[in-house]
């Protein structure tokens, strides 16, 4: 009547479909956990250049230096269904030719049971701050955010931005030293 092969076709099916119900209860355990947290950010330096664009018909595009401070205590971000985190630092303006530029100036991931405190001093960017013009220079409100996507083991992936911003202002002359 039953043969070995529809026996074992039925176990599969009843495992998987528990594993199912399980992943998705334990998903449901940590979906309200509210993974906000106090990041504090500083600049040290700022510095902006006119620098050639060979790739546009632009001549000259504006690019920024910054130096920064970021500290922030992430260690409450994790439990048992986050695997990593994946933190961006981003710098948010508006210029003539575009109502909002968002640039990723800086990202780190960090693992679950990696150290999660962060304490940054006089940091680098670690990508480059160009604007497609001439924008940057004495722009006069630049906000830097923290934001992060949480790696979790089961679930959905949210984008987290962190409480705390800070804005700053670019100089009114460029820099024609080395930087």
């Amino acid at each position: 009547m039953h043969s070995l092969l529809s026996r074992g076709n039925a176990i599969v099916a009843y495992t998987l479909s528990l594993l199912a119900c399980l992943t998705f209860l334990c998903f449901l355990s940590t979906l309200f956990v509210d993974y906000r947290t106090i990041a504090a950010i500083n600049t040290v330096k700022v510095v902006v250049k006119s620098v050639p664009d060979y790739s546009a018909a632009r001549e000259e595009c504006d690019l920024g230096f910054i130096t920064f401070d970021l500290q922030a205590n992430l260690t409450n971000l994790f439990n048992w269904n986050v695997k990593q985190l994946f933190l961006y630092l981003t710098a948010e303006y508006s210029t003539a030719n575009n109502a909002l530029s968002q640039v990723v100036l800086w990202d780190k991931i960090i693992l679950r049971g990696e150290k999660a405190i962060l304490d940054f001093k006089n940091m680098n960017t670690k990508y480059y701050f160009w604007d497609d013009g001439s924008g940057l220079r004495g722009h006069q409100n630049i906000t830097l955010t923290l934001a992060w996507n949480i790696i979790p083991n089961a679930g959905l992936l949210p984008s987290i931005v962190a409480r705390g911003q800070h804005s700053f202002a670019f100089p009114s002359n460029y820099t024609v030293t080395r930087v």
